[in-house]
């Protein structure tokens, strides 16, 4: 009777069938995603006869001075306050009830379309049209909101 197996054994490849079976893999690799291949080749082809190529390996070979010339242009006076603009919007954005501000930017909208077509109507307005329309409940209510956010602002420009 035989012995019974107590260990396996992994046959390790050295140095030759090492690269060999390397050789191997890649080409069942190659086989597999032949059309992924071509794609890709096709792209890098197009981008190197645009010239993107050769424009994007200058840029690495002079990277400190593309990131120095980054800094400084990032580091300009209006950059920085484009970035501090950007913050205080996201920031008045993020405290505003959406909702709200869904209600408001849809009236605007209708509001511009409104206006919109009695642009060119030429008939001036008067005082007594003027208070007139102020009985009309859209208007109304339209002047309201905007009285209570003058007030509303004028409070918040006090602050120091």
């Amino acid at each position: 009777m035989a012995a019974p197996i107590t260990s396996i054994r992994k046959h390790e490849y050295i140095g030759e069938e090492q690269a060999q079976q390397k050789l191997t893999d890649l080409q069942k690799q190659l086989a597999e995603h032949e059309e992924a291949l071509n794609s890709i080749l096709t792209i890098v082809g197009e981008l190197n006869d645009m010239g993107a190529l050769e424009a994007a390996n200058s840029m690495l070979q002079a990277k400190e001075k593309v990131a120095s010339i980054a800094i400084h242009q990032a580091s300009r006076e209006p950059i920085t306050n484009l970035i501090n603009h950007f913050l205080s919007a996201t920031d008045a954005l993020a405290n505003m009830d959406p909702n709200m501000m869904k209600k408001l930017t849809g009236s605007i909208t209708a509001g511009v379309e409104e206006a919109n077509e009695h642009l060119h109507s030429g008939k001036p307005l008067g005082m007594i049209d003027l208070l007139k329309v102020l009985k009309d409940p859209d208007i109304n209510r339209a002047v309201r909101f905007g009285v209570h956010f003058l007030k509303g602002m004028g409070k918040e420009l006090k602050k120091e």
